[in-house]
């Protein structure tokens, strides 16, 4: 139990974009713990961190590196309150292994990565703590050795908990819009559908506003959730995104004409000039992405309940054919996706017609 004096014990486990974003935020509210890589840790160890929210220079906090505390191995969580897991998806059994010899009973984990599994994986290595997920709604960019700007907007969600109400408070208190939902499984299926459109925009190499104002790269994403609206569908999920329109509704806004789109789109719209995805970014860094647990866990879950989702897996062919690519891949126009994702569904009704005569 926290005392009203005693800052919570916040530590952050992955400490990336997302990760440092929020441990600057955190910083003037929390004593904060960044556990993260050398060349993420040294240039803030040399200069302070600093975080921005893309509003100028008023919103501009700068931390000074004594305020925080830095570390290659996770040993401070043995005097954690709180943990926030801020690593790749694909990375939680093995962050939570290396982690979970020091956590002590009682301490909150928070899983706040993409996909819809990432919190059950570090459920599984955890044992008894109490483990929750939640999701960050915006893009993060790291704009300097040791700068991080938020290029979008949105609210943080996290699933209630007894345990979460000291650090949504501190979220509150450090200008991190945040809100405890009790249905955070339809949540992270909404964040899905919204992510679908990262592989297209890495796919295209174009900032994030710049596709989303062409509307052939916006049937490449509305064909793709689509598809994992009719499998979750079948799953018995109705998936809650953080905008005005209803789930359900997305495909047919991501297809009406730019100008509309504009009107109906403003948040989604508020995005910085150059910001990009997370996948985009892994692609230009020769990363692996988080293909597989977007449009990938799609196809899986079709392929489970009988789903065609030929969209989603040729996307999913075409972003690993560009993770092998490197600097040589293939930069696609919104005209040509498009041809190619529908030539993929053609090809699949002529499949299905041939087994099922």
């Amino acid at each position: 139990m926290v005392g009203s004096d005693t800052p919570l014990r916040i530590t952050v486990i992955g400490a990336g974009v997302v990760g440092c974003y929020l441990g600057g935020r955190l910083a003037r509210h929390a004593d904060v713990t960044l556990v993260g890589r050398p060349h993420v840790l040294d240039p803030i160890r040399a200069v302070g961190l600093t975080v921005e929210a893309g509003k100028g220079v008023d919103d501009r906090i700068h931390v000074p590196s004594e305020a925080l505390t830095l570390s290659e191995t996770p040993e401070s969580v043995r005097r954690s309150d709180v943990v926030l897991v801020c690593t790749k998806a694909g990375s939680s059994a093995a962050a939570t292994a290396e982690f979970v010899p020091f956590l002590r009973p009682g301490t909150l984990v928070v899983g706040l990565q993409n996909g819809l599994h990432s919190a059950d994986s570090i459920r599984d290595g955890v044992g008894t703590n109490p483990v929750i997920a939640g999701i960050i709604p915006f893009n993060v960019a790291r704009t300097g050795p040791s700068t991080y700007r938020r290029t979008s907007a949105g609210e943080i969600r996290i699933a209630e908990h007894p345990l979460a109400a000291p650090l949504l408070r501190v979220m509150d208190e450090a200008d991190l819009p945040v809100r405890a939902t009790d249905d955070i499984q339809a949540v992270l299926h909404g964040k899905v559908l919204l992510n679908l459109n990262n592989a297209v925009q890495a796919l295209s190499g174009l900032p994030l506003r710049d596709e989303l104002v062409d509307r052939d790269l916006r049937r490449c994403v509305a064909l793709c959730q689509g598809e994992a609206i009719r499998v979750f569908t079948a799953a018995g999920v109705v998936p809650r995104v953080p905008i005005a329109v209803p789930a359900g509704m997305l495909p047919s806004v991501m297809r009406l004409p730019t100008p509309v789109f504009r009107r109906l789109a403003r948040t989604v719209m508020g995005v910085d000039a150059d910001g990009t995805s997370s996948m985009n970014d892994d692609l230009i860094r020769g990363r692996p992405t988080e293909i597989d647990i977007l449009q990938g866990e799609v196809v899986r879950m079709g392929r489970r309940l009988g789903v065609a989702t030929p969209a989603c897996a040729h996307i999913v062919e075409l972003v690993h054919e560009a993770e092998r690519a490197g600097p040589d891949r293939l930069q696609w126009t919104g005209k040509a996706l498009l041809a190619e994702l529908q030539r993929a569904r053609r090809r699949a009704r002529r499949l299905a017609r041939m087994q099922f005569g």
